[in-house]
């Protein structure tokens, strides 16, 4: 048995489905062994789409997602999809090629030292300098990867190492299931205490939630104890946007009426959130805001994020424990809180959602289309959105109803992530409608791997929002200096474009198309992309609304 053959067996034994990547000289050993395994290896065309692909399956199956490249190029290439990841909390290991070991200590064709290139953006990151170790890497590699918070982990695979003969006795090592801590009586009491003496608690719940499988008690906790909701980005579905108790998403560099409720509240609970979601220091500017830390981790040390009580260990057994120890005040808590939310704010939030449902003007407004596009999904079908104008308008206007249905790019923001991850979310979910939101600037930079759908026989939608702009740049440009810099260029024509690789084009010329054409696109059995124009001058216009906006509680 070889290094190579050892290696996929261990791959074999963690659970692998898929391996995103590209074929390389340093990697050959391994490509040979894939032919006779069970995993399936889904050839990209470039890297990072490989990486994307790896982050978003990550992120929708709680297992680890592999990508794979060869040394040098390939392996840098991994790096941005691999960071995003990281910062987003989505398990993912990363597989380099390595030119062998007798050539690393000196300057040689493609070496670099991956171990240190990874280092920052990762978990952990090592190098497989003998085959002996290779069971042990694999196994604290996905180990790593998968336990909260989850991560990256890397690894490179020197080809000597890869072709070197192991004895028959070394096997993968067993997997082991991680046993989750829980909060302690004590401090499940003193949260109990800080909520029963507050004038007005809410919400702010983030990814965790959904990463811990909580959704359930987050939702019987607002309910039963009539507390309201607000999500981040990431944690858009984690409760339904139809609840009652949802006041929808928060993360605008802006005022909304969402930052009308958190102003008004003396105690923010905070579960499953991460401060790179959302930085307090825009939602608790004046450090005054009295904070329950309710997650699996400590909470990070920022000066706008003190927690006064943390509990630490399952979200989802800290908040039921938390909402029986307080279901005696039940009645009084919602009583005393019935009017300041859901009578006023929430109605306001769900008309102002509404406001552009018939607008006839093309290009087309950002909230007529999300409008659309809501209306043609159903409740379980995903949107992978990209990076852009495009994302702060989904994030703000698409109503999630169910966890992991709209996925944003968020901690580390990367343009290219809506193609790729548009594939590796119909991999998950062959039977869900899915629908990737792109401008399109950021189709551009990954729309190579429409060909990898067709080939994996993968269908989906790709919904270009076309300015022939950098549009939120071009939005900070205005807010700050009144003008634009740099941010215009010129598209092909992307009906074309798609039809050249197999695909099938649209494209959009009166507002009152695009909800049946994205219905019956996302019934083909192939890629379908919407070449869809779009009316960004509304972005400063909301930036002005929102400045002057008068909080109706």
């Amino acid at each position: 048995m070889t290094g190579a053959e050892l290696l996929v067996r261990c791959l074999e034994n963690e659970g692998v489905e898929y391996i995103f990547g590209i074929p390389g000289e340093e990697n050959i050993n391994v490509m040979d062994e894939l032919l006779t395994s069970n995993i399936k290896f889904v050839t990209t065309r470039h890297e990072q789409g490989a990486a994307f692909m790896a982050d978003v399956y990550g992120r929708l199956t709680g297992r680890p997602g592999v990508c794979f490249s060869t040394l040098g190029p390939g392996a840098t290439n991994l790096v941005t999809g691999f960071a995003d990841a990281n910062m987003d909390c989505a398990p993912i290991v990363a597989i380099a090629g390595q030119g062998s070991t007798t050539r690393m200590h000196k300057e040689s064709h493609q070496i670099l030292d991956l171990v240190s290139l990874f280092k920052p953006i990762s978990k952990y990151s090592t190098g497989i300098r003998s085959v002996e170790v290779i069971p042990e890497v694999v196994r604290k590699a996905f180990k790593f990867a998968s336990i909260e918070k989850p991560g990256g982990s890397f690894f490179d695979f020197p080809e000597n190492v890869a072709g070197a003969e192991v004895g028959n006795a070394m096997q993968p090592l067993d997997c082991t299931e991680v046993v989750l801590p829980m909060a302690t009586d004590k401090k499940i009491e003193e949260a109990a205490e800080i909520i029963a003496n507050s004038h007005f608690p809410m919400m702010l719940i983030g990814n965790g939630v959904i990463r811990n499988d909580a959704c359930s008690a987050l939702r019987s906790f607002a309910e039963t104890l009539h507390v309201p909701v607000v999500n981040t980005f990431m944690s858009k579905g984690a409760i339904p946007f139809s609840h009652g108790m949802s006041l929808g998403t928060i993360g605008l560099q802006t005022k909304d009426y969402v930052i009308c409720g958190i102003d008004r509240t003396d105690v923010i609970i905070c579960a499953g959130y991460d401060i790179v979601e959302y930085h307090p220091r825009l939602w608790n500017p004046d450090k005054n805001k009295t904070i329950i830390h309710i997650d699996m981790d400590v909470a990070e040390v920022d000066e706008s994020y003190i927690p006064k009580c943390s509990l630490i260990g399952d979200i989802g057994s800290s908040l039921t424990r938390l909402q029986d120890k307080m279901l005696p005040l039940r009645d009084r808590l919602k009583r005393d809180r019935q009017d300041l939310y859901a009578g006023t704010l929430r109605d306001i939030i769900m008309e102002d959602f509404g406001v552009h449902a018939e607008d006839e003007s093309v290009p087309m407004k950002p909230q007529k289309i999300l409008w659309d596009v809501r209306q043609a999904l159903d409740d379980k079908d995903v949107v992978i959105c990209d990076v852009g104008a495009h994302k702060m308008w989904t994030a703000r206007m698409y109503q999630a109803e169910e966890p992991n249905t709209c996925i944003i790019s968020n901690g580390f923001a990367s343009m290219g992530i809506a193609v790729p991850g548009a594939l590796a979310a119909k991999l998950v979910y062959p039977d869900r409608k899915i629908l990737a939101i792109t401008g399109d600037a950021g189709f551009m930079m990954n729309s190579q791997e429409i060909e990898t759908a067709l080939r994996m026989e993968t269908a989906f939608v790709v919904l270009i929002w076309n300015d022939s702009c950098y549009g939120l740049i071009a939005w900070h440009q205005m807010k700050a200096f009144k003008r634009t810099s740099h941010v215009n260029f010129n598209n092909p024509d992307f009906v074309k474009y798609a039809e050249s690789m197999g695909a099938k084009g649209h494209r959009i010329s009166a507002s009152d198309d695009l909800a049946e054409v994205i219905r019956q696109a996302v019934e083909e059995k192939t890629v379908v992309v919407i070449d869809c124009p779009v009316d960004y001058s509304v972005n400063m216009e909301f930036t002005e609304n929102m400045g002057k906006l008068i909080c109706p509680i």
